[in-house]
C-alpha cells in the first residue's frame, strides 16, 4: 500500500505536538521499524512519553483512512501467485489492530496465509518475523523471497540467508536497498511479476 506519506505527515505531527522539529527524510527512513522503535530514534529525549506519541500518531493517521491506497497491479498479481498455489504472508512493522485495519479497508486480508505484526515477535531487522512464518508454512528460507521497500525489510531476510527484492517506490532509496545485496531490484509492479515468474490476468 502507498502509505509513505500517510505515515510520515504522522510522524511531523507527532514532532509539532512535541515541539521537536523534525525532518520528513528522517521521518521517512524509519519506515519499517515497529513504532515505539522508530519514536526512540526520532524523539530521544522523549522517550518516556512513548505511548503520548502513540496516541498523536495514532490519531492523525486514522484521522486519513484513505491516504494509503493499494498500489495498482498487486491484486492481480496476488490473483496470480494464488493460482499457482503460492503462499503468501505479510511481516510489517504495524501492530496487529493497525494490520488487520488496513488489510480489512483494502480487502486484501484473504490473500495471506499468515501475517506476522511488530507487537508479536521482534522489530525489523531482527528476523523473528520471518523465521515464525517460515516455520508456521513449513517452506525453507531458501524457498521463499522477501519483497520489501526498506533496507529493514531486505536486512531481515539477509540475516537468514532468504532470497529478497527491493521495490524502488517506497520508502528507501535504490542506493540503500543496494547495499543489502538483493536478488533484485523493480521499479513497477509488472518487473516483480516477471521476476516471480508469474503472469497477471
Amino acid at each position: 500500500m502507498d502509505s509513505v506519506s500517510q505515515i510520515v505527515t504522522s510522524l511531523l505531527a507527532v514532532g509539532r505536538h512535541f515541539d521537536v522539529e523534525l525532518e520528513a527524510a528522517a521521518a521517512q527512513h524509519i519506515i519499517g521499524l515497529a513504532l515505539p522503535v522508530a519514536m526512540q530514534q526520532l524523539f530521544p529525549n522523549h522517550t518516556n512519553h512513548i505511548d503520548e506519541m502513540r496516541r498523536v500518531y495514532a490519531e492523525h493517521y486514522h484521522a486519513h483512512p484513505d491516504a494509503a491506497p493499494v498500489f495498482a497491479g498487486f491484486p492481480a498479481m496476488f490473483d496470480a501467485l494464488r493460482d499457482q498455489g503460492v503462499q503468501l504472508a505479510v511481516a510489517t512493522g504495524k501492530n496487529r489492530n493497525g494490520l488487520d485495519r488496513v488489510l480489512a479497508q483494502s480487502g486484501l486480508g484473504d490473500y495471506f496465509t499468515i501475517t506476522r505484526s511488530a507487537d508479536e515477535a521482534n522489530s525489523k531487522p531482527d528476523p523473528l518475523m520471518l523465521q515464525q512464518i517460515l516455520e508456521i508454512t513449513g517452506i525453507d528460507a531458501a524457498d521463499a523471497v522477501m519483497i520489501g521497500d526498506t533496507t529493514f525489510d531486505l536486512q531481515m531476510a539477509q540475516a537468514i540467508n532468504m532470497p529478497r527484492i527491493g521495490v524502488l517506490w517506497g520508502a528507501h532509496s535504490e542506493a540503500l536497498l543496494t547495499e543489502c545485496d538483493p536478488h533484485a531490484l523493480v521499479s513497477t509492479v509488472g518487473e516483480l511479476s516477471h521476476i516471480l515468474g508469474v503472469k497477471t490476468r
